[in-house]
């Protein structure tokens, strides 16, 4: 912690400078994290998101732990600092976003998922207050307590295809302005997934029954709506990718990488038009 001093604000807020061996100060993000009890040793999030971070390689998508440290009665990790997150920017932005904001921010957010997925690692809790900008416009995946090592040959249930659908969420609420399903609480959310995409059935999802808790609770039948009228002013390409991203069976939906290889430009072509500068 010698090696650390405190620039602006306060250590709540995060914002200190790092004094590196033979470097300058550089800026970085502080988030210290308290042993209640000794004896219980490190909290498992914690080292799920050390062990997360450490193990896949720099990616200009993922945002960087630069060092972890002892610190009084627990440990900080130091990351490099970020200016905002995607959440303040779509709630600070003006609606709709411009074309060139929603393809730029998907198209870093797609590289950074490819990059996780690549490397066996399943995000878990992607959203926008989780999606860092930095003061050039840079999008980098942040908040790795919830993440897990996925099986590759999709012998398990839970693969990557979980945070592709959160890629879908996401990318539903750049073009929506707000949050396409906007629940508060589990069942919340469950409601307002069924309103907009229908009730799911054992034709469309035969793998559904096996899912924890699918017996515990019943919705009433509801036809999904067309998407294109929740999103009226998104071309019918970037609807068809963005149910690509929401369909039920995991399996069929569309992968990360398989997204990078499609044309962006063509597929995301919204009205109106409007010209954006990355560090606005």
């Amino acid at each position: 912690m010698d090696q650390y001093y405190i620039r602006t604000g306060s250590q709540a807020t995060g914002l200190v400078s790092a004094l590196f061996p033979g470097q300058t100060g550089e800026i970085v993000a502080l988030k210290k994290v308290a042993l209640r009890r000794l004896e219980d040793g490190i909290p498992n999030q914690a080292l799920r998101e050390i062990k997360a971070l450490q193990e896949i390689e720099d990616n200009p998508h993922v945002v960087q732990l630069k060092a972890v440290f002892p610190h009084g009665a627990g440990f900080v990790l130091a990351f490099e600092f970020m200016l905002s997150d995607l959440a303040e920017v779509v709630r600070h932005s003006q609606r709709p976003l411009a074309s060139a904001q929603v393809k730029s921010y998907l198209q870093m957010l797609l590289k950074g998922v490819a990059f996780c997925h690549a490397n066996n690692i399943v995000h878990r809790d992607l959203k926008p207050a989780n999606l860092l900008i930095s003061a050039s416009g840079q999008l980098k995946i942040a908040d790795f307590g919830l993440a897990r090592v996925f099986s590759p040959d999709g012998s398990r249930l839970y693969t990557h295809q979980v945070a592709t659908r959160a890629v879908g969420c996401i990318m539903g609420e750049l073009l929506n302005g707000s949050p396409l399903f906007p629940g508060e609480n589990d069942i919340e959310q469950l409601c307002c997934v069924l309103r907009i995409l229908g009730t799911p059935s054992p034709q469309v999802w035969p793998e559904m029954a096996e899912l924890p808790d699918y017996s515990k609770i019943s919705f009433k039948e509801q036809a999904p709506v067309p998407l294109e009228e929740v999103l009226s002013d998104a071309s019918l390409q970037a609807l068809d990718l963005l149910a690509q991203f929401l369909r039920y069976p995991p399996r069929q939906r569309i992968a990360a990488s398989q997204v990078r290889r499609e044309s962006l430009v063509t597929v995301l072509t919204l009205c109106p038009q409007q010209p954006w500068d990355p560090s606005q």
